[in-house]
């Protein structure tokens, strides 16, 4: 696990919230799962220039909890594009809304799929307005 925040600007900043955790008091995997899933998608949306979806998730630990009240950023990057593929690895970092430092809590490659108005696969290469 790196230590060393991703260059840049988040894609989404968030606050975890109560209404999000799980019977520990912990934030459930499953919403920070949708936090990345939105983050992939934001950039999915800007090189793809129109709809797409989430088709994979590769490689998903959760290495620390995220806690009520932690600003959680999410960082993309994209590793790779195919005909009508994208592969965007994300990072999650919190940091508790008291302190100064970000720790990493998990990072996942998503894969999308551009798709034209029908629903179908389209080649990125065909820019929508």
């Amino acid at each position: 696990m790196s230590s060393d925040q991703p260059a840049g600007e988040p894609v989404i900043r968030t606050i975890a919230m109560p209404a999000d955790t799980n019977p520990s008091g912990d934030i459930f995997g499953g919403w920070l799962m949708a936090q990345m899933d939105l983050a992939a998608g934001n950039l999915a949306a800007r090189v793809a220039r129109g709809r797409s979806a989430t088709i994979a998730v590769e490689g998903m630990t959760f290495h620390k909890p995220v806690k009520v009240g932690d600003e959680v950023s999410l960082y993309a990057d994209m590793v790779s594009t195919g005909r009508t593929s994208m592969r965007i690895h994300v990072e999650a970092w919190r940091r508790n809304r008291y302190a100064e430092e970000s720790v990493k809590v998990t990072d996942a490659i998503f894969t999308f799929v551009a798709l034209d108005s029908e629903g179908r696969p389209r080649p990125l290469s065909e820019l929508q307005d």
